[in-house]
């Protein structure tokens, strides 16, 4: 119950648990409908209700986004400057289309909601690829540092080597785990602006899925900041 109150005191752990409870219902009604059962159209509003939601949250965020770029700029490393500045500036772009979408939504004004639900659905996209971008970089980073102790010197020749080889791997992933929480979630997200634009197509019920995933490993963040990559 205290984790459940530390969680909903703070405005962005408000947003993750609704995030978590839209994409849960995604993939429950899309399962239900798979089914032929009753309870996915209920359960569809639900999702939208939750959606409009966490638009409302989130309302004037993106001039706050835009702002979290200026200290980037003094950030030594030119691969994690660029790409988090890249990332901030089309968040906030993300941000202010979804701001749109959510006055039309509340009938405040007329608006195109097809043409500015994609271009949200992009600078979102172009967020999250950014994001990846200094993950993998990062990820590249504590390779090279750690190859020597990864991998035997002669090569995985046999069990034993393969078990040293996972035993390594797994204490790197758990003194690095604010690096692995952010890979997950934005591997997660990816798909879900791919599939809405329609670059790829997943199942309603496979992006609830990541959906869950991903907002879960948000949660962890929120729940304990020190599993934050820094800077982000």
């Amino acid at each position: 119950m205290d984790t459940v109150i530390k969680i909903n005191n703070q405005t962005a752990g408000r947003d993750k648990i609704a995030r978590l409870l839209q994409y849960l219902s995604r993939f429950l009604w899309h399962k239900l409908q798979q089914r032929n059962k009753d309870g996915a159209t209920n359960i569809k509003n639900l999702e939208f209700q939750l959606s409009t939601f966490r638009k409302l949250l989130r309302f004037g965020r993106f001039a706050e986004s835009l702002y979290a770029a200026l200290p980037i700029f003094q950030q030594d490393d030119a691969t994690v400057r660029y790409s988090l500045i890249l990332s901030k500036i089309a968040n906030s772009l993300f941000l202010l289309a979804d701001h749109i979408l959510w006055l039309g939504r509340a009938d405040l004004c007329a608006i195109d909601t097809e043409k500015w639900a994609n271009m949200s659905n992009k600078y979102w996209l172009y967020s999250i690829t950014m994001n990846l971008v200094r993950d993998f970089y990062e990820i590249s980073q504590i390779i090279k540092v750690q190859r020597g102790s990864v991998v035997p010197k002669n090569g995985i020749h046999n069990l034993n080597d393969v078990f040293r080889f996972l035993t390594s791997i797994s204490f790197i992933m758990k003194a690095n785990q604010d690096i692995v929480i952010d890979t997950v979630k934005n591997s997660c997200d990816f798909f879900i602006p791919l599939t809405a634009l329609g670059y790829v197509k997943l199942s309603s019920g496979t992006i609830g899925l990541l959906g869950v995933v991903s907002s879960i490993a948000g949660l962890l963040v929120v729940l304990d900041p020190q599993k934050k990559l820094f800077p982000s």
